[in-house]
């Protein structure tokens, strides 16, 4: 039995997961939903990484599975704990040095234009998760937008980054040279959109599962 950890979004919650929770509790594993202290002013990274690190306990087999901007924070708690596998979904990798708030300039960065943030987010989703979803959206207002990232390199665990071939938010072609100039590997795909944990999850549980294989 593996633990996943799984680290939400920017503006994200443990309701990002609540689908992909019990698919991965059904094939018999364990699973951590840990919040990042985002409405908190006063938390940066250091805060993150220890919310997950606070979460985990003394859990062992450690699959961490960093979702869009919880990419920033998956490394820094392999950094901490003994990780089995980092699982970059859908993701903003950093690199040592780098605010989060660079990251976007830095990486080349270009959205789709015209499109709503439902489109760009939700695409693929179920109408009445969408409906749903503004209730969970909170307001991150916490400090680690403009703290370079404090890893000095990747930490020395297999990594593997998986894209959303529908992705409107993060192109594919974006994802696949980013993971090239930042990882140096190939992006592993998954039908959905960005959010793609709302709109597959039984294919993400047998995809991060299947990992556990490789």
């Amino acid at each position: 039995m593996a633990t996943f950890v799984l680290i939400h979004g920017g503006g994200g919650s443990a309701w990002d997961w609540h689908l992909l929770v019990p698919e991965l509790a059904r094939r018999g594993h364990d699973v951590v939903v840990p919040e990042l202290p985002i409405e908190d002013r006063s938390a940066g990274l250091a805060e993150f990484c220890s919310t997950v690190v606070d979460a985990v306990g003394d859990r062992s087999d450690l699959v961490l599975v960093g979702q869009s901007y919880g990419a920033f924070t998956a490394p820094l708690v392999a950094d901490k704990l003994p990780a089995r596998l980092i699982v970059l979904l859908t993701p903003m990798v950093p690199k040592p040095g780098e605010k989060p708030g660079d990251w976007w300039d830095n990486t080349g960065y270009r959205g789709v234009e015209g499109l709503s943030e439902e489109q760009q987010f939700y695409n693929g989703v179920p109408a009445e998760i969408v409906a749903e979803a503004p209730a969970h959206v909170r307001q991150q207002v916490s400090a680690e937008w403009d703290e370079p990232w404090p890893l000095d390199a990747w930490p020395e665990v297999p990594t593997r980054v998986l894209l959303a071939r529908e992705d409107r938010f993060f192109l594919p072609d974006f994802q696949r040279r980013v993971a090239a100039d930042r990882l140096g590997t190939v992006p592993d795909e998954i039908d959905g959109g960005h959010c793609v944990a709302l709109s597959h999850p039984e294919q993400l549980a047998d995809r991060l599962i299947g990992y556990l294989l490789d």
